[in-house]
């Protein structure tokens, strides 16, 4: 019996090597092999795509989700909200920075931190609450940022497989304070090794993140606070940027797959709200 990939990232290469060896060649002949002007271009259109004023590339995922709670201030003794359902790094991230995560349940249909459950987990100690955008699927921000603010809670917004998706017509990423993106190679807008990014309107947040992310230096050798080696290698901008492009043509490709399979076999693709259009990172089909 023949078996279809999961993902076939050979048949997408295909389609863009010529675009990135050359670009990788440009890297090789410029030897700006760490954060160089690739990764510059990339936080730039990457800022522009998801609709905010900045863009931190960084190297993964989760160094996103733990650099966005140390530019919130974290610390131990205080507790962050989400969900259990989610990859581990969402509570690896609060664990990082000596926190404790507070799992609330999800809503049955987006498979998202249920806003009916949020304000009673709330306490003096919450510092933080992190939806998560699981399968490119966005939670309901609007309820849950009315909760957040009326407690003066800042919220960031796990979207590391939410690249494109729409809520209410307004990209993910573009409702809390903070959103992380993860570009596995196996996400819909992935790089061809670890890469990440965090994304803000808060030009304060953005400075102490780029700071951060390089051994929290804000000159050479001068370093403020205790820093990371979080940055993104030129490699994986400069792919990044080539996908970028294709990135909705591919998504709308995936939602398109996912309705075939609907009607074919008579099934409900999960989250199909009229102002919902998810990220197309995975279907979740039911009977």
């Amino acid at each position: 019996m023949e078996t279809v990939p999961y993902l076939d990232l050979r048949a997408q290469y295909r389609t863009l090597r010529s675009e990135v060896l050359s670009a990788l060649e440009e890297i090789c002949e410029s030897t700006s092999f760490a954060q160089g002007p690739a990764t510059s271009k990339f936080e730039a259109e990457f800022a522009a795509y998801c609709g905010v004023d900045h863009c931190v590339s960084l190297n993964s995922g989760t160094s996103a989700l733990h650099l966005a709670l140390r530019c919130l201030n974290v610390a131990p003794g205080d507790e962050v909200i989400t969900v259990s359902m989610t990859f581990i790094a969402t509570a690896w991230a609060i664990s990082y920075v000596g926190a404790t995560p507070v799992f609330v349940d999800i809503d049955p249909v987006r498979r998202a931190l249920n806003p009916d459950n949020l304000e009673a987990a709330i306490t003096s100690r919450t510092k933080a609450i992190i939806p998560v955008h699981l399968y490119g699927i966005p939670a309901e921000m609007d309820r849950i940022m009315a909760i957040a603010e009326r407690h003066g809670v800042p919220v960031i917004e796990d979207a590391a497989q939410a690249h494109g998706a729409r809520y209410r017509g307004r990209r993910a990423g573009q409702f809390g304070q903070i959103a992380t993106f993860s570009f596995y190679p196996s996400k819909n807008l992935g790089a061809y090794g670890e890469g990440g990014a965090l994304i803000t309107n808060d030009a304060s947040i953005a400075h102490r993140a780029r700071s951060l992310r390089d051994h929290a230096q804000s000159q050479k050798y001068l370093h403020d606070e205790i820093g990371y080696n979080y940055r993104m290698d030129s490699f994986q901008a400069a792919v990044l940027s080539i996908k970028l492009k294709h990135l909705d043509e591919w998504n709308t490709a995936r939602i398109d797959c996912a309705t075939i399979h609907r009607i074919a076999e008579g099934l409900v693709i999960q989250a199909a709200c009229a102002y919902v259009r998810f990220g197309g990172r995975l279907a979740l089909l039911r009977d």
